[in-house]
């Protein structure tokens, strides 16, 4: 049989249907030609930049109202995970502090202890709740749980799930924060002096400290075993809070003119020093032209880093 009868069109009753192969079953226009290489399938088009933004926004919304739905299903959990540092924290310095009589301890151009260190507080309580917030989880998930598997299926890059998992942790920090100026409106022995001068710079540190804690979080908990990760908290927070501006300005630091320029590579000192500047504008703290820039430069070179390690835990 030639080439040609085996290629002609069938008879009208033929089960393939008029005007179609018997060898593929597809349009006699369509059929190739011996060793031509088969035609694409032209009804495809791929989504429109609009269509593939729209899928990544649900992805992303879904993966945070799950987050969200289960930390409502254990409240208790999550109450005592935000609670327990703000609270001792302030309890500790600014109540139990006055009535032992080290009231004058920490005290900075007139103001008490409480009022030096409440924006510390703060900031120390939104970072390591956004820190706590993503590091432990997500060193579960990429363990024996492997919960990140079923995650980073979603039809979105791996950069949208490890967003949704720094903005969750990230709600949690601002959560954390407004609770620590609830207990100091409740707690402390001595008055707090606080005087908001700038609602703006306070909101963007805010923001901007949640969302640095948790690309910390984000960053260590990608590049930390997770059979090293207890270890790694243990020998890092300590550091990180005593050495963040959290009790003591950092202009103050001026007496110790080397741990002055070293304590400037603690992110924490950034979340501080805006803190400070936009609650407590009559003590000294660093320029906001120099902390702001620098906290909103910090947070998006470690935001591009964790993303990257994120990424490369996921594919290796």
């Amino acid at each position: 049989m030639t080439d040609d009868a085996r290629y002609a069109a069938p008879p009208a009753d033929s089960p393939y249907g008029q005007g179609t192969s018997p060898a593929q079953g597809l349009p006699s226009s369509a059929a190739p030609a011996p060793g031509a290489a088969p035609v694409p399938d032209s009804s495809y088009a791929p989504p429109s930049p609009r269509g593939e933004w729209r899928r990544t926004v649900s992805v992303f919304g879904a993966l945070l109202s799950r987050d969200m739905r289960v930390l409502l299903r254990f409240p208790v959990n999550f109450l005592l995970r935000t609670l327990i540092n703000p609270f001792m924290f302030v309890f500790v310095f600014t109540f139990v502090y006055p009535k032992i009589g080290a009231g004058s301890f920490g005290a900075v151009h007139g103001q008490n202890l409480a009022t030096v260190a409440l924006p510390g507080l703060v900031g120390s309580a939104i970072f390591f709740q956004g820190l706590n917030g993503v590091a432990l989880p997500l060193s579960m998930e990429f363990g024996a749980s492997r919960e990140i598997e079923d995650r980073v299926m979603t039809p979105a890059p791996f950069a949208v799930t490890a967003l949704a998992k720094v903005v969750f942790s990230a709600i949690q920090s601002v959560l954390a924060a407004g609770i620590v100026f609830v207990l100091s409106y409740f707690i402390p022995e001595t008055p707090v002096e606080l005087d908001v001068a700038n609602w703006p710079l306070l909101i963007a540190a805010i923001v901007l400290g949640s969302l640095l804690a948790g690309f910390v979080g984000l960053f260590l908990g990608t590049v930390i075993d997770v059979r090293q990760v207890a270890v790694v908290f243990s020998v890092t927070i300590v550091p990180l809070t005593f050495l963040g501006c959290v009790y003591y300005p950092w202009a103050m630091l001026h007496h110790i003119p080397w741990l002055q320029i070293l304590v400037l590579a603690n992110p924490l000192v950034y979340v501080s020093e805006v803190l400070r500047a936009s609650l407590t504008p009559d003590l000294p703290a660093m320029s906001v032209a120099a902390s702001l820039p620098a906290l909103i430069a910090v947070t998006a070179l470690l935001g591009f880093a964790s993303t990257r390690t994120f990424t490369r835990r996921v594919l290796s």
